[in-house]
């Protein structure tokens, strides 16, 4: 069986991290066109890092909860191809111990100099002046996607999501594109869908089945269950 996971910033919300959308959510208290744009960094990137420097403080003290464990030991346990695809920027789902994952939108532990492409692991604080270990320019920034950029990876997950049996999407409100797409590509080509949110997402309508809960008590036993099934398939 293979399978494709995507998730989205309700999977972390339990360990600490804010999610984006909801009532409470980071977009509420500050403006994506400040924070999260090429544009917003080219005028302000003080502000900007200033954004960064806060989450990836609180990445630091944050820790894999047990909805990023389940995930990684339905990685190891199951039978056929697994890819882990993410939404989020930290690090829980890798240090849970998941090994196939594709961050598209990329990883706020790294930096990225604008300049050369240069990738290096990122201080807990960067700053508008800091330089390009390689290129010496001042264009460093966090080694993310923002808004009007193009995802990582998408060509790789379309294919592994056309190629699924079952999909699952965690977390994540469906309301960004293109992962918001994935879902139905995958009911489309005739994988098994699974939706687990706190409450239906944008994209549920195309899941054959939605669980409600926290992550934290319903990705493990949806593992449990997935697991279980597979074994009684194999027999």
């Amino acid at each position: 069986m293979n399978i494709v996971i995507l998730t989205g910033a309700g999977i972390s919300a339990e360990s600490g991290l804010g999610t984006f959308r909801d009532k409470d959510g980071l977009w509420t208290r500050y403006r994506i066109e400040d924070v999260a744009t090429p544009e917003a960094y080219a005028r302000n990137p003080a502000l900007v890092h200033e954004f960064y420097n806060l989450r990836r403080q609180g990445l630091r003290t944050a820790v894999p909860n047990a909805a990023h464990f389940a995930l990684a030991e339905l990685e190891r346990r199951h039978g056929g191809d697994f890819l882990l695809v993410t939404q989020n920027v930290d690090d829980l789902h890798q240090r849970a111990g998941s090994q196939n994952v594709l961050a598209m939108h990329g990883e706020l532990q790294n930096a990225l100099c604008a300049g050369c492409g240069h990738v290096w692991s990122a201080p807990d604080l960067m700053f508008a002046e800091d330089r390009c270990a390689r290129c010496d320019v001042n264009l460093c920034r966090p080694d993310l996607v923002w808004f009007g950029e193009d995802v990582r990876f998408l060509d790789q997950i379309i294919e592994a999501t056309e190629k699924a049996d079952l999909f699952a999407l965690i977390g994540t409100s469906g309301n960004v594109h293109p992962a918001a797409g994935l879902m139905a590509l995958a009911w489309e080509s005739g994988a098994a869908t699974v939706e687990i949110n706190l409450e239906p997402s944008a994209v549920a309508s195309a899941a054959d089945r939605v669980i409600l809960g926290r992550a934290t008590e319903v990705v493990p036993v949806w593992v449990d269950e997935t697991l279980t099934n597979a074994v009684r398939l194999r027999k």
